[in-house]
């Protein structure tokens, strides 16, 4: 029944909103994912257990070294330099990377969004992989030096350093000094070298990929100081 009264159309304001107009929460206006949306970190762990099944069962096939494991010359399963960075050499090796990726990830992962980790994850894992067979496969040939080169890579140590040095360069305290001081670049590389040395030899142990471990603390710390995961 009408009421006999004619309605005026109501006018919409900019700020009505439909349903289908809302912004996702998961994404920032840029479409890319905000901070701590997602768990990378529960991710990676998934693609660890994933990959350490695939290498007991290919390793009884006889194809696991060709498709987990970086060796030179790279270029003949460059695939490795990826798959490696997430295999492991036995079950303790992938338990004591887990609780490392945890423990030093864990901040990380909030502060950024999950694309930027696992971008950041595999690249400096894969990096120090590389950097791992290079450097000692070109100190071997120098002739004062007593290098092996390295035969073989495998695991995500390289990756969990470079989280550790990302969290130590970007966090509040070192981005508040670094506000208040005016450092030298040539002081600051000088600090970053002498860390990630310190770093590497405190976790020095036979059959260590100790310039992995460098490379990668170093490109965490370099990353740190860059804030490249820095969601504005």
């Amino acid at each position: 029944m009408s009421s006999g009264k004619r309605n005026r159309p109501r006018t919409r304001s900019p700020s009505d909103a439909t349903p289908n107009s809302r912004p996702d929460r998961g994404a920032n206006a840029t479409g890319d994912e905000t901070p701590g949306s997602g768990s990378p970190l529960l991710e990676v762990l998934a693609v660890f257990f994933v990959v350490y099944v695939l290498q007991q069962v290919t390793s009884l096939l006889g194809v696991m070294t060709g498709l987990f494991v970086l060796s030179p010359p790279l270029a003949t399963n460059p695939w490795t330099i990826v798959t490696s960075v997430y295999a492991h050499g036995g079950l303790g090796h992938l338990v004591s990377n887990s609780l490392a990726l945890i423990v030093f990830g864990w901040a990380v992962a909030r502060a950024t969004t999950r694309l930027r980790f696992h971008l950041f994850f595999v690249g400096a894992g894969a990096l120090a992989g590389i950097a791992q067979i290079l450097v000692t496969g070109a100190a071997a040939t120098l002739p004062l030096l007593s290098v092996t080169p390295t035969g073989s890579v495998l695991g995500a140590s390289g990756a969990v350093f470079a989280l550790l040095g990302y969290l130590v360069a970007s966090n509040r305290l070192a981005a508040s000094f670094a506000s208040i001081v005016e450092i030298p670049r040539w002081f600051t590389i000088l600090v970053f070298v002498g860390l990630a040395t310190a770093v590497t030899l405190a976790t020095a142990a036979p059959h260590i990929a100790l310039i992995a471990h460098f490379t990668g603390f170093l490109l965490g710390l370099i990353a740190g100081r860059a804030r490249v995961l820095q969601v504005e």
